[in-house]
């Protein structure tokens, strides 16, 4: 038995990967997160497979789950790399002796960035992206993680898991980005109900709270999001001496 960890991308049932869809087809148990997911992606998945919505269960209650003797695909947001619970969930099949894998998926930041069309990173605007989030009812941050020192990069920031915040947050943004700073909200980004908001980070809390969003948004922040100021890429720069092949 293995335990594959996929990343079932922002939601879409077609930018999962061909890997994934291939597990998915072959796996007898499917653990997914009813919250964020597209049911659509469930099409996936073998009729003989049980499936199991984990948005109601503890991290036991998983881990039984996934020490079933089976073969498991534990579908997670997004990509397993960022905020999915990954090295818990695998420390305790570590410990219990069971195989596991991890198919990577396309990230909630990625799939706002392609529904922005925009790139996060435009040169002499910005040249990093910072993917955190908040504090609230949740694990504590680390201390030297503060989204102030984030703030004092003035890089491209994207604020996850963060939407019920935006008002605070866009006052602890504003010393360092300025109030006229492009802001973009993405809800579910490639779901049948996507939606984009956006705003400065004078305004946009004032379009969250009339939106009513509370959960699976992304908050990105950034000058890169109006390019029009930004400069053009050394790489393809025509008077970059380049070597002849």
């Amino acid at each position: 038995m293995t335990v594959h960890f996929v990343g079932a991308g922002p939601g879409a049932a077609d930018l999962l990967t061909v890997r994934a869809t291939r597990l998915l087809g072959a796996a007898e148990v499917v653990l997914y997160p009813g919250t964020y997911l597209d049911p659509e992606v469930l099409s996936h998945v073998s009729p003989d497979a049980e499936l199991v919505d984990t948005q109601h269960l503890d991290l036991d209650q998983i881990t039984e789950w996934l020490v079933s003797g089976r073969d498991v695909v534990r579908l997670v947001s997004g990509d397993p790399s960022v905020y999915s619970a990954l090295s818990e969930q695998t420390r305790r099949l570590d410990e219990a002796g069971v195989a596991w894998d991890v198919t990577p998926g396309v990230p909630a930041y990625a799939a706002a960035a392609a529904l922005l069309g925009r790139e996060l990173t435009v040169p002499l605007l910005a040249q990093s992206v910072v993917l955190t989030r908040t504090q609230a009812r949740s694990t504590a941050m680390p201390a030297t993680e503060s989204l102030s020192a984030f703030a004092a990069t003035r890089a491209t920031l994207v604020l996850h898991l963060a939407i019920t915040r935006t008002r605070a947050l866009m006052a602890e943004l504003e010393p360092e980005y300025g109030a006229d700073c492009p802001v973009a909200v993405v809800h579910r980004a490639s779901q049948p109900d996507e939606q984009v908001l956006r705003g400065t980070v004078a305004t946009i809390a004032d379009a969250v709270e009339e939106a009513g969003l509370r959960q699976a948004a992304v908050i990105v922040v950034g000058r890169a999001l109006d390019p029009r100021p930004g400069g053009e890429s050394f790489l393809y720069d025509p008077s970059r001496e380049r070597t002849a092949h």
